[in-house]
């Protein structure tokens, strides 16, 4: 089927306006230049095979190119110029056509297709058409000996084209599915930081005569943790602190860390007895969550009370938590056992197990959750509390910040072997300041 020539002649260019409608859509599916891709290539095989020509293409027409997608039988040609004859003046019509000898028909004649190789002299195409009417390329069929095609063959070519155009919408909602997951994502990384940033204290308060740092590192940057930790004044110069672990993930657990954090920090306002604030916790949560899903934690709870002599006695109760670990000032390592402690928030009459030490100037001790010692070393084992006091014995111990920076470079050697989080509070006595007669010794 030949189209009469009255339906063949439109205007040689499209309007500024639509022409640029037409770019604008081609740009909006992203074809252009893509890889090869055997949905296209079946396509113009099919094409090929329908018609029994030698060549067919899958093209789209750029600003001044034409770009196979698709090419069968016509190697080694990835593009050609914009000239008038073939594929840019196919994208004028509606509907397919077909030029029967294009060597005689002068609107074909003079495309280098036609008078350079591979010599085309039938051609047949049918435009690929947006739903709103934008003509992004044709599927053509090639043949090097005049001929005339069928109206079953043009019908089934503009099906292909039909083929083509589902293809590209496809690929363009998979697109934007993408680009909208994407943007749920950041968005939610975002909250999930905001969201962290306000359940942990923005920063710690200065305490005469020790130093202080803590540091959380979220194994996911999508989802908000469960892990907490403060360090606040009481009323008689002590100082109250604590670290912990809640149960879940995301909102939930959100929710439950703020609820622990602060009634934690009320509990110690009433009675900074740490097993007493450890219980007054475990009421409220099971007054909060009652039922068939209950919440817990674990936790850490702790009160400072310096000494004359600059040291700082400590008091720990622990609540199915990590023992605090005591770094002392020749280096070796213990573990403030509180390990005893049962679950906060969760079992009928729970018990919490209290411990008390001494940090001498020099000393620190290390609070952390269990992200820390659940994770994997390059072996496949855990790090435990045993590896972390031995990591630690094997450092030189310079003040909090410095205890952090030990851990810090743990966790990067660590990599890929964490997948729960980790918070760290670090409580470090500076050494006493040495003497002129000291060092002249």
């Amino acid at each position: 089927m030949t189209v009469p020539d009255g339906d063949l002649y439109q205007p040689a260019d499209p309007s500024p306006d639509a022409e640029q409608r037409r770019l604008a859509a081609v740009r909006r599916y992203s074809i252009l230049d893509t890889p090869p891709d055997g949905v296209f290539d079946t396509i113009a095989s099919l094409a090929a095979r329908i018609f029994q020509a030698p060549m067919a293409t899958v093209a789209i027409v750029d600003t001044d190119r034409v770009w196979f997608k698709a090419t069968h039988g016509l190697d080694g040609v990835p593009q050609v110029g914009r000239e008038p004859g073939l594929c840019a003046s196919a994208i004028l019509h509606d509907a397919p056509y077909a030029v029967s000898d294009a060597l005689t028909d002068p609107r074909t004649a003079a495309n280098s297709l036609v008078q350079g190789e591979p010599g085309v002299r039938f051609y047949a195409a049918a435009p690929i058409t947006t739903e709103s009417g934008e003509r992004l390329g044709t599927v053509n069929v090639l043949d090097i000996r005049p001929r005339e095609a069928t109206d079953d063959q043009m019908a089934a070519l503009k099906d292909l084209a039909s083929l083509v155009m589902d293809e590209l919408e496809l690929r363009l909602s998979a697109m934007r599915t993408v680009a909208a997951e994407r943007r749920m994502r950041t968005d939610a990384e975002r909250l999930a930081r905001t969201l962290q940033r306000t359940l942990l204290p923005p920063a710690l308060p200065r305490v005469p005569g020790l130093s202080a740092a803590a540091a959380y590192h979220p194994a996911s940057v999508d989802e908000v943790g469960g892990d907490f930790y403060d360090l606040f004044p009481l009323d008689d110069g002590r100082w109250a602190f604590f670290l912990g672990d809640v149960c879940g993930k995301g909102a939930d657990a959100a929710a439950l860390t703020s609820l622990t954090r602060y009634t934690l920090r009320a509990a110690a306002i009433y009675d900074p007895d740490p097993c007493t604030a450890l219980a007054n916790l475990d009421t409220v949560l099971k007054g909060e969550y009652q039922g068939d899903d209950p919440r817990y934690c674990t936790a850490v709870f702790g009160v400072l009370e310096p000494e004359d002599d600059g040291s700082f006695t400590v008091t720990l109760a622990g609540g199915g938590h990590p023992s605090a670990l005591a770094v002392r000032a020749d280096g070796g390592v213990e573990a403030v056992s509180t390990t005893g402690g049962q679950l906060i928030g969760l079992l009928p009459d729970p018990q919490f197990v209290q411990a008390t030490t001494r940090l001498a100037p020099g000393e620190a001790l290390l609070l952390y959750t269990d992200g820390l010692t659940e994770a994997r070393t390059s072996d496949g084992t855990m790090l435990g509390e045993d590896g972390l006091a031995l990591h630690l014995s094997a450092a030189s111990l310079r003040g909090a910040d410095g205890l952090l920076s030990i851990v810090d470079k743990l966790l990067t050697e660590l990599g890929s072997g964490i997948s729960d989080d980790t918070a760290l509070l670090a409580l470090a006595v500076p050494p006493l300041p040495t003497s002129p007669v000291q060092e002249d010794r």
